[in-house]
């Protein structure tokens, strides 16, 4: 069945939610999401090629991340301003030569600039979000929402097995060069298929930009649901950042191998859909509860005994991965209920605070292991969910409860 959705006041004109048009969303955010994450299982074979030394290879990651954080501040609020297909096919064309560019860099500096513009210009999924909560009705926001961010989270899980198994066969380079192709192809279905929307909003960006501090300071969900979803996914950053080089050095897995670990840590990606579904119905809060608890807990294989080895491994990333993906689309639904007009605003607010802790748990990654190797890791990116849960039931829940 498809879901008609009603005319939105940013002129989408009345569009019909088929299903189709869900799974082109959650294909195309998949797509474009997955250019963050190309280098993480793969760092070990970029840092020497590019004479990069160990310690600051994790920074490759990191300045993805930033950039990312970067166009979400700078660029995702126009969507409330500039005509929205528009905007991302700019973006996209970005992201392309970006990635070309990757795949011929030799040096480490042109490639952590390079990567810094990857980041930067992969956020159109974050326009195509919003768009779709404006398309859908409200008594089923949620679940399109949740199905279109399970297509987020797979780009991001799927990306790592991918980019392992293209690197082990064809070298790194070939990764970049793929992923320029690929957003080719999905910048030209982008350009066919999504439907325009014009914004009412007549600000100047300026006004647009600075209109951003009076929403955080007068959104206390927005800061709240910003904080655990920042520090969840700090320590999801720090994981999967830090677990290639753990499956290299200490257990010895090939590039294919660790490609096998990243595709099933992608079965936490199940959580999206059962957390829209829990938002649309109330359970917000229980839920919110369930998805930091179950967080905070996803280290305990590690932290317990060793000798769990690679299997504990796999559960904590299956573990982590579902918590995260949970806590993210209830922050969502929650931001894009306060209003309508602002969602694009809303939604570059909430993804940069998630970004800029993923940028510091990936940073982190290097530094930790090559001092403490697993078990460091494992202690400090347990903090960030614990450090979320404490202010949860100090503060957050409290509030949210109040208002739900």
């Amino acid at each position: 069945m498809s879901t008609q959705a009603s005319t939105t006041a940013g002129g989408t004109g009345h569009v019909k939610m088929t299903r189709s048009l869900i799974a082109l969303f959650a294909f195309c955010c998949g797509t474009i999401v997955a250019n963050l994450y190309y280098a993480q299982p793969i760092t070990e074979l970029i840092a020497p090629d590019i004479h990069m030394s160990g310690n600051t290879a994790s920074m490759i990651v990191s300045l993805t991340q930033i950039g990312y954080a970067f166009g979400l501040f700078f660029l995702v609020p126009l969507g409330d301003l500039l005509e929205n297909r528009k905007l991302m096919i700019t973006t996209a064309l970005v992201s392309i030569v970006s990635l070309g560019a990757a795949a011929f860099a030799h040096q480490p500096g042109w490639f952590l600039a390079i990567s810094l513009l990857v980041g930067f210009s992969s956020v159109a999924v974050q326009i195509l979000i919003p768009l779709a909560a404006h398309l859908a009705p409200d008594e089923s926001r949620g679940k399109v929402v949740g199905t279109i961010m399970s297509g987020l989270l797979l780009g991001i899980l799927l990306s790592r097995p991918i980019s392992s198994l293209v690197a082990g066969h064809f070298g790194w380079r070939a990764v970049f060069g793929s992923a320029a192709v690929l957003m080719a192809i999905v910048t030209t279905v982008l350009a066919l298929t999504i439907p325009p929307r014009q914004p009412d909003h007549k600000a100047t960006y300026f006004e647009l930009i600075g209109s951003l501090g009076h929403l955080v300071r007068t959104m206390p969900v927005l800061r709240h649901r910003s904080f655990y979803q920042g520090l969840m996914f700090a320590s999801f950053s720090l994981f999967w950042t830090a677990i290639p080089v753990e499956l290299t050095r200490h257990y010895g897995l090939s590039q294919t191998a660790i490609a096998i670990f990243a595709l099933v840590g992608a079965i936490g990606a199940t959580s999206a859909p059962v957390a829209g579904h829990l938002a649309d119905a109330g359970h917000t809060v229980r839920a919110t509860l369930i998805a930091l608890v179950v967080g905070a807990l996803a280290y305990m294989p590690a932290l317990i005994h060793p000798a769990w080895g690679v299997f504990g491994l796999v559960a904590t990333g299956i573990i982590l991965d579902f918590a995260v993906q949970m806590n993210m689309v209830l922050g969502q639904r929650e931001i894009y209920a306060l209003h309508a007009a602002s969602r694009n605003r809303l939604n570059a607010l909430y993804m940069t605070s998630i970004f800029v802790g993923g940028a510091f748990g990936s940073a982190l990654a290097s530094p930790l292991y090559e001092h403490g190797g697993w078990p460091l890791v494992a202690g400090a990116a347990t903090a960030f969910p614990l450090i979320a849960l404490a202010h949860y039931l100090a503060i957050g829940r409290p509030h949210a409860a109040s208002i739900a």
